[in-house]
């Protein structure tokens, strides 16, 4: 069996247009030994817009962009590509393979070409069942550091070259080759058929998203006890007070801290205080130490005074 490795670079991605600008792979035999590296450049029939995952600060790629209206278009070079990718004899991987995969499924309608249709694994999702992680992605760049991996980024082949050697470095820490490192961690092929794509998924990542939906489930219940603890809890509110007129609100952490919070609110509903919900009305908003995000920025732009749970609770004890 043979690998390719490859990645893709887009001149510009938006919802239904990928526009491919390069096709880099490396190819190699079992042991990781190159056959075939190259970087097949693409005329992309439209103008260079190049943004990162936000949409905002553009990336540059390692080409000279002027160059690429000399260069065929791809439905010119679709055959080579389809017949690299569709050997039946060659396991397809690249990091995160699945942005990949749409991009070519993109210009296959775009040029309302054939679906591709093959199966492929990614390092990225095999690096992270190896490590246990599942909460956030890694880039290229950070496996390949962690794994002593040199390359030039955003050069498609080089790119293609690097995923490579992240995963010779995975099998040789393991002392496994690469389908016996896919075994090793139960990870299933991703798949592009009949222009529908499946995802690689694992033991260990089905087990992640299982635990994800235990804890989200343990958060609605408390966040539910928290507000039936309120409409209770309310109707004893006094009648003046501190914070009479004042509205106070809990950070969504917080209000799971259900002994701390129920403490906090018959504190606050003792000086007349109002409880709300919405953190953008609110006079003060109460957090955890450290916490941030959109709730809370959206009480400081309603000029909320802004106190930790403990402030919170010095302040009501001043009174």
């Amino acid at each position: 069996m043979k690998y390719l490795f490859f990645d893709i670079e887009c001149a510009g991605v938006f919802k239904n247009v990928a526009k491919i600008c390069a096709f880099g792979y490396c190819l190699t035999d079992e042991k990781f030994h190159i056959l075939e590296k190259e970087d097949i450049l693409i005329n992309p029939q439209g103008n260079f817009h190049l943004t990162d995952r936000k949409g905002e600060q553009g990336i540059v790629l390692p080409y000279k962009y002027e160059d690429f209206k000399n260069y065929p278009t791809f439905p010119e070079l679709a055959p080579r590509i389809y017949e690299l990718l569709q050997d039946k004899d060659t396991l397809v991987a690249g990091h995160a393979t699945m942005n990949d995969v749409k991009y070519l499924n993109l210009e296959s309608k775009r040029f309302s070409l054939p679906s591709f249709s093959f199966r492929f694994a990614d390092t990225q999702f095999i690096y992270m069942n190896r490590i246990g992680e599942f909460s956030r992605q890694f880039a290229l760049g950070s496996i390949a550091e962690s794994l002593g991996v040199e390359f030039t980024p955003h050069r498609a082949a080089d790119d293609a070259y690097a995923t490579m050697k992240v995963a010779e470095a995975m099998c040789r820490e393991e002392g496994l080759d690469f389908t016996g490192l896919l075994e090793k961690y139960g990870v299933s092929l991703g798949e592009i058929r009949d222009y529908e794509i499946t995802q690689n998924t694992s033991t260990r990542f089905m087990a992640h998203l299982q635990e994800v939906a235990k804890r989200k489930e343990e958060r609605e219940r408390l966040k539910v006890k928290f507000h039936q603890f309120i409409d209770r809890a309310k109707r004893k509110r006094a009648k003046d007070g501190k914070l009479c007129g004042k509205r106070v609100c809990f950070s969504h952490s917080l209000e799971l801290e259900t002994e701390k919070a129920e403490k906090l609110v018959v504190s606050a509903l003792a000086q007349a205080a109002w409880i709300s919900f919405k953190a953008e009305e609110c006079d003060y908003y109460i957090h955890l130490e450290g916490e941030s995000g959109q709730r809370l920025s959206s009480a400081q732009k309603a000029k909320a005074k802004l106190l930790t749970a403990t402030e919170f609770e010095t302040f009501l004890e001043s009174v």
